[in-house]
């Protein structure tokens, strides 16, 4: 493997390939703040005509974590198919980068290739692709998942009802939930993020959304963001979930951070087969975000893309029904500003669909953050023209308990709207019969709650 050229009459040197990758990154404050970050655009633009050159082999062969000693890597390796591997092995970063934005390979290559991919592989194609490459490439790709239902189709847009209240009180999350369905969200998940993390409180709000989507016929899924041990507590305890949440990292460190290892992971998948409520193959739901390692101290000197994509490396051997990344969350240690924001949202979605996973973005951002609510907006929609499989909605863009800033629930009708998105079809098709769609657009009747108070 080379590391080392000569730029403008400057040699510049790389120590190996995980210092090649992180420098490879465009700017990133949180791989400035762990001290890989390339010096300057001259050093960056030097990384990533040497990443270019490298072949597919050479990044399996110098892992930036070694199998051996990390279960995530382990995961990783253990999920690639060996005949694609082979078919590919020979192709450089480059090669592979124009292989990927051929107008002749669909998404249906897309989607062979990744599976002979390791999470590095996805991560070093996306450090040599423009904001647009990553848009066209990863509108191609459609990963269909059910659970209860089924999203993912080309040309939909699902979203994730987030009804949060700061109390838990079923009904203040109801009246929330209610605005949410009145504009047509919520096929992806009725997904809320609990206070307390008591299996009592993960079971009542279980209830209250079993309740709600019962007596209204709705064709969705419901899903209570506890850590998975509480979930799977109140399951065990009779509570109706349909999916199993877990945040995950990208290291066996990071993930012991979360409180979680393989072991737990492949222990829950089995309760929710045996014990859930949905009757699809699709019965997770993770999310990740870049930086969650760094903050845990356990990124072990590798950038935060890369760790990303090992994410998602994890979670394809889950089968998940969906996976988002918080992408503003964390803050402006590790995304600065909307620049970085924007693109680390694209980033992380086209690596997802290139692990084959549905994938989907909470478009968010921190109130100490450079950015602001038009920045989402422009995210949302180059995410939508993206063919990102959903977002995340709540009230007013403005979450109420988690203290942050995401898209609204008018927000994402707005996008569905302007570029001829649709819902979920059995959700689109539950809200044409409850009058809050005709012909794909909102009726005069949309965003009134109060028709689903009962």
């Amino acid at each position: 493997m080379k590391l080392r050229t000569t730029l403008r009459g400057k040699e510049y040197r790389f120590r190996d390939l995980t210092d090649l990758l992180a420098k490879a990154n465009e700017e990133r404050s949180g791989d400035a703040l762990a001290g890989i970050a390339a010096a300057d655009m001259t050093e960056r633009v030097a990384a990533k005509s040497l990443l270019a050159d490298c072949l597919l082999s050479e990044i399996r062969l110098h892992s930036p974590l070694p199998p051996e000693n990390d279960e995530v890597s382990r995961a990783i390796e253990e999920g690639i198919d060996e005949g694609t591997y082979a078919s590919i092995r020979g192709w450089s970063v480059a090669e592979l980068r124009e292989y990927v934005l051929r107008t002749e390979t669909d998404g249906s290559e897309l989607l062979r290739i990744g599976r002979g991919m390791t999470s590095e592989m996805i991560a070093a194609l996306c450090k040599l692709m423009s904001n647009l490459d990553l848009i066209q490439a990863a509108a191609k790709i459609e990963v269909i998942t059910t659970c209860r239902t089924s999203i993912g189709y080309r040309g939909t847009l699902s979203s994730r009802a987030q009804p949060n209240h700061p109390t838990d009180h079923a009904t203040g999350m109801k009246a929330s939930l209610f605005e949410a369905l009145a504009y047509g969200v919520g096929d992806a998940v009725i997904g809320i993020n609990p206070v307390g993390d008591a299996a009592e409180t993960i079971k009542s709000l279980l209830h209250a959304t079993r309740e709600v989507i019962a007596h209204w016929n709705i064709p969705t899924q419901n899903c209570v963001l506890g850590h998975v041990t509480t979930q799977m507590r109140a399951v065990q305890g009779g509570a109706p979930a349909d999916l199993l949440f877990q945040s995950l990292a990208g290291t066996e460190e990071g993930n012991r951070g979360f409180g979680i290892d393989l072991a737990l992971l492949r222990e829950a998948d089995a309760l929710i087969r045996s014990e859930g409520t949905a009757d699809g193959p699709n019965r997770w739901y993770f999310e990740t975000g870049q930086g969650s390692e760094l903050s845990a101290n356990a990124h072990h000197g590798i950038d935060q893309v890369t760790l990303e994509a090992r994410c998602y490396g994890l979670a394809r051997r889950f089968d998940p029904f969906i996976v988002n990344t918080v992408v503003g969350f964390i803050g402006p240690e590790y995304l600065y500003d909307s620049k970085q924001v924007i693109r680390a949202g694209l980033e992380d979605h086209f690596m997802g669909k290139m692990h084959g996973l549905p994938m989907g973005v909470d478009v968010c951002y921190t109130n100490h953050m450079k950015a602001d609510q038009n920045d989402m907006e422009a995210l949302g929609v180059l995410l939508a023209t993206a063919g990102v499989n959903f977002v995340i909605g709540v009230p007013m863009a403005d979450d109420c308990m988690l203290n942050y800033q995401s898209l609204s629930y008018h927000d994402i009708a707005t996008i569905r709207e302007t570029l001829g998105k649709r819902p979920a079809p059995a959700f689109e098709t539950w809200l044409e019969e409850a009058g809050i769609l005709a012909g794909g657009r909102l009726t005069a009747a949309a965003g009134d709650a109060r028709r689903f108070i009962y």
